[in-house]
């Protein structure tokens, strides 16, 4: 006896779809996040707006809906951006069926909001072209999108950087960057450093008496004291290297040099001393001085002279000399006997107990912990690691780099090309030695696009991964047990040793990664 669900069952049609989806007229959107720069006519909501109008009546089957606009305030989440709320309401509400954007950069400011943006316009049917990717989300699996836009998220990251550091450098180059620090008797004024009379006055104090014999040691307790009476020194303690560095500063004498730290391309990137290893620039008079340029050349002179005299010549005699820096006050180290022991004492301590209270470390016990540290280069997996990861960074640029994504689609058109003029010719439709002389013609461009990207994949730096690679080969080729202390083989290895503590330090690799590692005795 049949049953009712039986009945429902037979009563069931299929209704075969009647028009293609690429036949369907399809109500297009677009975003876009425009720059608060009346200047940047590029980004413009006037330049966008024409951009995607255009763009859009050019497809038959495309309607405008809406272009929503959100200004580009560095660091503002999805939900605090109103015209992207908006659009998603009304992507809910079914009058969305395609959003335009021009990068994934454009749709979201980080990876999070831009998968969970995505993945609910999904839901709801809506796909996404991202132009500058040449990306549909209708044709890509969620993995895959997961994936692209990580990489993409990342690249872009990468390239905004990159050009940050291009303009900045550009700046450095005409003398037009403007640093964000302003130092001590100094305040900035519409961009130009203009001099605090209540602080310059300590400025000139400084290169007075130490020109007259006074020690920087003795100038830092001055200000020190005086300090708690006058607002001007600030409620901080200085210490003899605060005075050094401003005895040192050219932008008393209305100069400037650039890029005197840098920031480290290894993970996790860090602000270093810039002592060569980055391109400096000098720009003469940029702003009005504090010392005259005679007093400040003869100041220069005395600290060369102070400094040659006070650094004993043993300094040099260990292989861990001139590699220590302080954890706590940036200071170098210098060595000395302690009790007929080696240590490397921390010079701000040495010069002013109260300015660092760093202890003494002892040598003997450093290059015991460099054993240490060695057997776990070369029975870990620390730099095969962090080898595996730069090349898959690396890789990633690669892949999404402007010269790179322009050589592919160089390359996809002259394929396309090839394909086309291929089907012309088995259709008889193109002249036999035409087709002949256009197909050696894609062949040679071809060929030539393939080198060009050949080419600057073998040019783009690899000196990081590079010095990772050539640290692995000389952990590789050591002995297996490292049981005395090895000069060489610590030189091929280390750059610095940082000082956290008492009871723990940082080598810094030839790679930039630096390892912590315990001290296990130490000099109470």
């Amino acid at each position: 006896m049949a049953t009712a669900r039986d009945n429902l069952a037979r009563k069931q049609i299929y209704i075969p779809a009647t028009q293609p989806e690429e036949g369907i007229v399809l109500r297009v959107a677009a975003y876009c996040r425009v720059s608060t720069d009346s200047d940047d006519q590029l980004n413009s909501f006037a330049a966008q707006n024409t951009h995607y109008n255009n763009l859009i009546k050019s497809h038959d089957r495309w309607e405008l809906v809406d272009i929503y606009a959100d200004e580009g305030i560095t660091g503002t989440s999805a939900k605090k951006r109103g015209d992207f709320q908006r659009m998603l309401e009304d992507c809910r509400k079914g009058k969305v069926d395609k959003i335009l954007v021009k990068s994934i950069s454009r749709f979201a400011r980080n990876t999070k909001d831009c998968l969970e943006a995505v993945r609910e316009l999904r839901t709801l049917g809506i796909s996404i072209f991202f132009e500058e990717h040449n990306i549909d989300t209708r044709m890509v699996s969620s993995e895959m999108l997961t994936s692209v836009i990580a990489a993409c998220a990342q690249a872009e990251s990468e390239s905004i950087s990159q050009n940050m550091k291009w303009s900045i450098q550009k700046k450095m180059q005409n003398g037009t960057y403007v640093a964000s620090s302003v130092p001590f008797g100094f305040r900035r004024i519409n961009g130009n450093l203009v001099v605090e009379e209540s602080e310059a006055r300590y400025v000139r104090y400084a290169f007075s008496n130490y020109l007259a014999g006074k020690s920087t040691t003795d100038i830092a307790k001055e200000f020190t004291a005086q300090s708690v009476a006058d607002p001007a020194l600030g409620s901080r303690k200085w210490s003899f290297q605060a005075i050094v560095e401003m005895l040192k500063n050219e932008k008393y004498i209305g100069d400037a040099m650039y890029q005197k730290t840098y920031m480290t391309d290894s993970l996790p990137r860090q602000c270093l001393r810039n002592r060569g290893e980055r391109d400096r620039y000098y720009a003469s008079d940029t702003h009005l001085g504090i010392i005259d340029r005679q007093s400040y050349d003869s100041v220069q002179y005395l600290l060369q002279q102070r400094s040659e005299k006070h650094v004993p010549h043993t300094v040099n005699t260990s292989p861990l000399g001139g590699r220590f820096i302080c954890g706590k006050c940036g200071a170098g180290f210098r060595r000395k006997q302690n009790n007929g022991n080696a240590v490397f004492s921390c010079m701000s301590h040495v010069q002013d107990l109260s300015s660092c209270d760093m202890p003494p470390i002892p040598e003997n016990a450093v290059m015991q912990t460099f054993l240490r540290l060695y057997d776990n280069l070369k029975h870990g997996e620390i730099l095969q690691f962090t080898q595996k990861i730069l090349s898959t960074i690396r890789s990633r640029k690669m892949l999404w780099s402007t010269d790179i994504v322009e050589l592919n689609q160089k390359i996809s058109d002259i394929s396309s090309q090839s394909h086309k003029l291929s089907t012309l010719n088995r259709r008889g439709m193109v002249d036999p030695d035409i087709f002949i002389a256009k197909t050696n013609q894609l062949a040679e461009q071809l060929r030539n696009a393939k080198q060009q990207k050949e080419q600057f994949m073998r040019q783009e730096d690899r000196s990081i991964l590079d010095s990772t690679e050539q640290l692995l080969e000389t952990v590789e080729a050591g002995p297996e047990v490292l049981e005395a202390f090895d000069e060489e083989l610590f030189y091929e290895l280390i750059d610095k040793i940082i000082v956290e503590s008492n009871v723990r330090i940082r080598f810094r690799l030839k790679n930039g990664l630096e390892l912590p590692e315990t001290i296990e005795r130490m000099v109470r």
